[in-house]
């Protein structure tokens, strides 16, 4: 993405980020984690987080004004609003009485991540309303393209189908649907008819029942995503790059690039689904938007805090990105 081809790609899109369950991300960095004993820090860093707060930061990252919808309840909803603010990403929150949840980060400088993740406080029937109203409004809002990135798990008292609901009410307003969710939510939601699914390995494997370890394996549990619901799909494989299939009748395709030494992972994948979103509101080809997703997720494995993405780093890794048919791989072996 060199300047003249970000030039050219001119849209007029709005990306709504909907976050059921957000968090204050607290990272803490010391010199090696050890369990049992006393661990001292020498950096700490608190954000908003929650994987629909990195879609926005990364969206943001790449020239774009997301706005972020969720839940926030107390001391640390009130710090996450704050500090989306402080971001300059516009925010629409829904209030709870339960405080917003804290997810721990922990990295060491052997290159041990450890992520301890809250469940979130229970969302009572009359929050989960209210935030089906906000949302709906939202996404009656005109705009030439609107782009839903529905990510991240769901907290208590939401119903598995949550999801599912919220990616119907999207549609019927003309947007277009991304999801990144796992277990049961994931499952009532495919069978919505999301227009676009990405998750990783260890998701498609529970999802699809899909033992993925390669490439081929990748290109097996895509298929089953669009055989449950999905209009087109893709799963992560890490460092490997993602593999992913436009719709029922197209082959299976790769896109990678040279694995890198990351910082951490920690919102890789929610800055290759806004790589995407920005890609297919640009007006790119499915393959091309796989590889700027790579190329997003690879610049976010070197980002100072998850999906602080710039532009300019993103385009120093996607003239790396190969993308090919999966199907050599598999002819190959």
């Amino acid at each position: 993405m060199n300047k003249p081809e970000a030039d050219s790609r001119g849209h007029s899109a709005a990306f709504l980020c909907v976050s059921l369950n957000p968090a204050i991300d607290t990272r803490l960095v010391l010199a090696e984690f050890q369990v049992g004993r006393v661990n001292r820090v020498s950096e700490t860093h608190r954000a908003p987080g929650g994987k629909a707060a990195h879609v926005a930061m990364a969206l943001q990252g790449l020239g774009e004004n997301p706005k972020w919808i969720g839940f926030t309840g107390g001391a640390t909803g009130n710090e996450l609003m704050e500090g989306l603010r402080r971001l300059k990403i516009e925010a629409l929150s829904v209030p709870t009485v339960h405080d917003t949840r804290v997810n721990l980060e922990i990295i060491d400088t052997l290159g041990v991540v450890t992520e301890i993740l809250e469940p979130g406080g229970t969302i009572a029937p009359s929050e989960w309303s209210e935030f089906q109203e906000t949302c709906a409004q939202e996404f009656k809002r005109s705009a030439e393209k609107k782009i839903v990135l529905i990510s991240g798990s769901q907290p208590p008292g939401v119903p598995a189908e949550a999801s599912a609901a919220l990616l119907t009410l999207a549609q019927s307003s003309g947007c277009l649907v991304f999801l990144d969710t796992s277990g049961s939510p994931l499952s009532e939601a495919l069978a919505a008819g999301p227009d676009f699914v990405k998750i990783n390995r260890e998701e498609a494997q529970t999802v699809t029942g899909v033992a993925v370890n390669n490439v081929i394996s990748a290109g097996k549990a895509v298929r089953k995503l669009l055989e449950r619901g999905a209009k087109s799909a893709a799963v992560s494989l890490g460092d490997r790059g993602i593999v992913g299939i436009q719709q029922h009748d197209e082959p299976a395709v790769h896109a990678w690039t040279a694995p890198l030494r990351a910082k951490s992972t920690v919102g890789c994948g929610d800055s290759a689904l806004a790589g995407f979103a920005f890609a297919i509101a640009s007006g790119l080809s499915f393959e091309r938007s796989l590889a700027l997703a790579v190329a997003c997720g690879a610049a976010g494995c070197l980002a100072p805090l998850p999906a602080r993405i710039k532009q300019e780093e993103v385009s120093r890794f996607e003239p790396g990105v190969r993308v090919e048919p999966a199907l050599k791989k598999e002819t190959a072996r």
